[in-house]
């Protein structure tokens, strides 16, 4: 009898455009202080987990149905929070929400990028953004940002009438370096976008912006004047929700309407919207925790640049420093004394997530020992 064995490396109609590409990650792994992700360093609290709990208690009676596909009640939730947050009054119809910001993301690459299109960002930024691109056949091109990882809004503007790009995306604060993006810059990003032939959407992804420095403002104060403007957010960072993977974005409602059309049906899972709105429940306590972490990066800045190293100006929860001849030895010098941090950014820079002072201690005594400071 012949018996057929399966090929190990069956012949499979992978895009060409994939073919031998890693999936994206950080590096996950088992250390005592790990600050690669930027995640917040402190779990929630007894009375969150408490009503997250009961919230989620009382949509598992509900499982056997499926879930509001719209999420009125989170969307009117969001608005509520950005109202306190940033003193922008939003209609719950301006809010939409995915599983993580990456969702939201997609979501609009899918709405108005695609074949034929092209998005335009600014190098460095967030790595993701060109797979984004790449998942949704869109063309990536990137501009520079300045040696300060400012952005310059003449060459910006010369790159959108260059490109002509159906998409703009623009980090503030931006990841890896903790640069926020100062409104006239946005403006003239705006302007330069208005004359696009066809129309362009810029996107400010404020991940970050919770963490930003007093009298940073937000680009969410733009949005009245500028319908082809979306500004995306996130649980994950400020809220310490990364495991809840909520992911928000604030538009004009003709530019959500063209995102619900694009989105999977019931994207999120009634869980999803209950822990999420349990957690915007607590959103005064939660934001207490931002103030200290704000206050320990600064602190963290102070140390590296008394240490004699280059740091960003930051207004996330990380901060990036350098500049290192082999980045490398020092990410993993760092690693074998149990921290982790990022090898990411410009050559010779590293990113370290803000965590507890018991992390930053342990992270500056590693540092110390291996750079030799």
């Amino acid at each position: 009898m012949i018996v057929a064995v399966p090929d190990s490396q069956p012949r499979l109609p992978l895009r060409p455009e994939l073919a031998g590409l890693e999936p994206y990650g950080a590096p996950q792994l088992d250390v005592p202080v790990r600050l690669n992700v930027n995640e917040n360093p402190y779990p929630p609290s007894a009375s969150v987990v408490a009503d997250i709990a009961s919230a989620v208690e009382a949509a598992a009676h509900g499982l056997n149905r499926y879930p509001d596909r719209d999420f009125a009640e989170l969307r009117a939730d969001l608005a509520d929070y950005l109202h306190r947050e940033s003193a922008v009054r939003l209609d719950p119809a301006q809010l939409w929400a995915a599983n993580g910001s990456n969702e939201v993301m997609l979501h609009l690459l899918q709405a108005f990028g695609g074949p034929g299109r092209t998005a335009l960002s600014f190098a460095p930024t967030y790595s993701m953004y060109p797979e984004y691109a790449r998942d949704t056949s869109t063309e990536w091109v990137t501009g520079r940002r300045e040696t300060d990882f400012s952005l310059d809004v003449d060459h910006a503007t010369a790159m959108i009438a260059q490109v002509r790009p159906s998409v703009v995306l623009l980090a503030s604060p931006n990841n890896p370096t903790g640069t926020a993006l100062p409104l006239e810059v946005v403006t003239g990003v705006l302007a330069a976008a208005a004359q696009v032939p066809g129309g362009c959407v810029v996107v400010v992804d404020e991940a970050y912006a919770e963490f930003r420095r007093v009298g940073t403002p937000s680009a969410l104060t733009l949005l009245a004047d500028h319908p082809h403007l979306a500004v995306s957010r996130t649980m994950s960072k400020a809220f310490g929700m990364a495991g809840a993977r909520l992911g928000y974005l604030a538009a004009g409602t003709p530019l959500v309407d063209a995102l619900r059309v694009v989105r999977l049906p019931y994207h999120l899972s009634a869980v999803t919207q209950a822990v999420a709105r349990a957690a915007l429940g607590h959103a005064t306590e939660l934001m207490a925790q931002v103030e200290g972490l704000r206050r320990e990066r600064d602190a963290l800045v102070t140390w590296l640049q008394g240490r004699g190293l280059q740091v960003a100006d930051s207004d996330a929860n990380f901060v990036l420093f350098g500049v290192f001849d082999d980045r490398h030895s020092i990410w993993q010098g760092l690693l074998d004394r149990g921290v982790l941090i990022r090898e990411t950014g410009p050559h010779g820079w590293l990113r370290v997530s803000v965590g507890t002072p018991e992390e930053t201690a342990a992270f500056k005594a590693a540092l110390v020992e291996v750079a030799g400071l």
